[in-house]
């Protein structure tokens, strides 16, 4: 049975994620996801300026931009072409897709989001937007419109210079400056919405910097989005009533406020976003092995993070009742990131890909690509760790057996090699702590041993 369309949100309602909705709502039909084919042709709806069209066609990890609105690529300041989301500049607003596209295919619903972070010119942007999921065979989403709305927060040196310039506009009338929560700028309970306006007509230019220009647009009324409600000059003022929210509770999602694309400080920071990759890759793993990948690559960069600050690590597995193990000590890694109660035989292969990737030294955020590479996936990668892993146990019995047998052997001082003999001949030491180093014995007729000894010395050398 299908069901009908979701209901349009406000026809009379003019913020723009709204009218993102109703869109992607006024195409549904009868379908689970409206079809792409008229955003594939360029008919483009009338906000296609803050809009941005991805295709899933080569899998999940970097989606190919195949439409971009001249506002947000403005706004990504790139010097050459975005034709992949990987393009995308660090700290651009277009940037902030990238931590919401995979919840769109996990829950296959519209996802709204909104929040704040510090661009790349170093100022406070505040975004709202919106993803909506669109299929061509109405089962699988493989394009994802996004269309997001934000202004530019004054700073202080910018307010105090526009509050100085509206007390000189009107003369002696004093200005108490009076701050908002959520404004740009504090208004004075002295100044009416006229006076401010003709301040602002006449002196000072406006300090909110919003990414569409609507006519109707109140640019002094802050705290209003550029594509919000119209404000008229009566409702400029501040009032003790709250804005209307924006009613996209059935699909909100709440974003911490951080810059985007931030390196964490902290291990527990990395730990954060081990976790968070880990939660994505688990919400769509029967869809895509890169999500898994990705997560396990997380799971790696915390491992070496982990290294540098093992005090650190040592209380996180034990604030979470785990403990360290000697014999394998990547599994409480493995378990803080994916969970203690996750599928233990996965837990012990994941560990055994951090231990692989430990063996042959990957770095940060290599894991990833060499898991995608590597013929045979994971399981190969497994196979091969453990097998390595197998011939390492055999090589330390015989190390020990010999070892053990060495030590049982006489010894006598270095001084008593004879100054006569072989040209060349092996001499076997014997170290212990507190004394001088002790012999064994010399060996001179063993060719293949002392030409197999020759060639190591010289490869040495030649390194």
């Amino acid at each position: 049975m299908i069901d009908s369309p979701p209901p349009a949100i406000g026809q009379d309602e003019r913020r723009m994620q709204v009218r993102a909705y109703n869109y992607w709502a006024g195409l549904l039909g009868k379908r689970r996801f409206p079809t792409p084919d008229r955003l594939i042709a360029g008919d483009l709806p009338e906000f296609s300026a803050n809009a941005v069209l991805l295709h899933f066609a080569e899998g999940l990890e970097d989606p190919a931009v195949l439409a971009l609105g001249p506002a947000l690529a403005a706004e990504c300041g790139s010097d050459g072409p975005i034709e992949r989301l990987g393009d995308v500049p660090g700290r651009s607003v277009l940037s902030r897709i990238t931590d919401h596209y995979l919840q769109i295919i996990a829950n296959e619903a519209p996802i709204g989001f909104e929040a704040e972070f510090i661009n790349q010119r170093g100022a406070t942007i505040l975004y709202r937007g919106i993803l909506l999921p669109f299929s061509t065979n109405d089962a699988t989403i493989d394009y994802i419109y996004g269309v997001i709305n934000w202004k530019e927060l004054a700073d202080q040196r910018t307010t105090d210079e526009l509050m100085l310039e509206i007390g000189q506009a009107l003369g002696d009338t004093p200005v108490v400056p009076r701050r908002k929560p959520g404004a740009d700028a504090p208004v004075s309970p002295h100044v009416s919405a006229a006076h401010v306006s003709a301040a602002l007509s006449s002196s000072a230019k406006p300090r909110t910097v919003w990414s569409s220009d609507e006519p109707d647009h109140d640019p002094w009324t802050a705290g209003t989005w550029a594509d919000g409600p119209t404000a008229t000059a009566a409702d400029t003022a501040w009032t003790d009533e709250p804005d209307a929210p924006l009613d996209l509770s059935p699909f909100i999602s709440a974003e911490p406020h951080a810059p985007a694309n931030a390196e964490p400080h902290t291990l527990a920071e990395w730990l954060e976003k081990a976790r968070a990759c880990a939660l994505r890759a688990l919400a769509s793993e029967d869809r895509t092995r890169q999500s898994l990948y990705g997560a396990i690559s997380r799971a790696w960069d915390f491992a070496l993070e982990a290294d540098s600050a093992p005090g650190d690590y040592a209380r996180l597995v034990a604030e979470a009742g785990l403990r360290l193990q000697e014999r394998a000590p990547l599994i409480p890694l493995v378990k803080l990131v994916f969970g203690a109660d996750y599928d233990k035989t996965r837990l012990t292969e994941y560990a055994t890909v951090l231990g692989h990737a430990r063996r042959i030294g990957l770095g940060k955020g290599e894991l990833a690509e060499f898991l995608t590479r590597a013929p045979g996936g994971i399981k190969a990668i497994i196979a091969r760790e453990r097998a390595a892993r197998r011939g390492e146990d055999r090589a330390a019995v015989a190390r020990k057996a010999w070892q053990a047998t060495a030590r049982a052997l006489p010894v006598r001082p270095l001084a008593e090699l004879p100054r006569d003999g072989a040209e060349f001949a092996l001499v076997m030491v014997r170290r212990q702590p507190g004394g001088d180093p002790t012999m064994i014995g010399e060996i001179n007729d063993d060719a293949a041993l002392l030409a197999r000894v020759t060639r190591h010395f010289s490869d040495e050398r030649t390194d």
